[in-house]
């Protein structure tokens, strides 16, 4: 696999460490609560995993990052920006991978590339995009290949592609693994690794406690759209982490 690499001279300066925070973030439905003061933050470089079962509000984090829904109280912050009132700055630093990343079926992968990066405004030869491509992952022959008969991590290496174009200095994750297989999860997991040694913050929304533990520098469990534990991954080994979410998820 090719070296992964950002063109630093673009990513936005920044004096804070941490890019991504979340400042007693609530969200109600009438009365029903799907986040419940939560507060966390996601330095550069980390991979921040959100663990919990459904309806824990993970994906409720995440879309209050994409200001897809609006937050009854509380902040969520990108680069100390609240997305909010800063949508459109915000969206610049970041790029979004969800558990079933959708492409347009009859162009292909390159193709897709450079539609989307010309989408936030980047303007790459084929050449640059054959080489995203490449440093996501994706083997050459798939780059003229519709995307129609990608697999899932084909998609998910296509996604990793995007934001390298992007630039993006914020990478949200909602279940990306979800329904891969171990080697093309481990593909994925060594790709946030890369980007992780780039300064690139990581947030992910996942169910697999293997992943978390081996590929997270945190993690937070949650339940019932509350934050009960945070964790530092180095500082707990599979056995302990599988007991402590058990316990909480009774």
């Amino acid at each position: 696999m090719a070296d992964l690499k950002l063109k630093t001279d673009v990513i936005p300066n920044h004096n804070l460490n941490d890019m991504l925070e979340a400042k007693q973030l609530t969200k109600k439905y009438n009365d029903a609560t799907a986040l419940d003061a939560v507060s966390f933050t996601v330095n550069k470089g980390d991979i921040f995993c959100l663990l919990g079962a459904n309806g824990a509000g993970k994906t409720t984090t995440i879309n209050l990052f994409l200001n897809f829904i609006q937050p009854t109280g509380g902040e969520a912050l990108i680069n100390g920006l609240s997305v909010t009132a800063h949508s459109l700055e915000t969206k610049k630093l970041l790029s979004y991978i969800p558990e079933n990343l959708i492409l347009y079926p009859n162009l292909t992968g390159l193709e897709n590339l450079e539609y989307f990066s010309g989408l936030a405004g980047k303007k790459y030869s084929k050449d640059e995009c054959k080489k995203f491509l490449t440093e996501a992952g994706l083997q050459e022959e798939a780059h003229s290949r519709k995307a129609s008969h990608y697999s899932k991590g084909m998609r998910q290496k296509v996604g990793i592609a995007i934001a390298l174009a992007k630039n993006a200095a914020v990478l949200l994750l909602d279940e990306p693994t979800s329904g891969l297989d171990p080697k093309a999860s481990n593909e994925f997991s060594e790709l946030l690794t890369k980007l992780s040694a780039l300064g690139v913050a990581t947030l992910m929304a996942t169910h697999d406690l293997f992943r978390a533990k081996e590929t997270g520098t945190h993690i937070g469990i949650m339940k019932e759209g509350r934050l009960l534990e945070l964790l530092t991954t180095s500082h707990v080994n599979h056995t302990d982490l599988e007991k402590l979410y058990l316990k909480h998820m009774n």
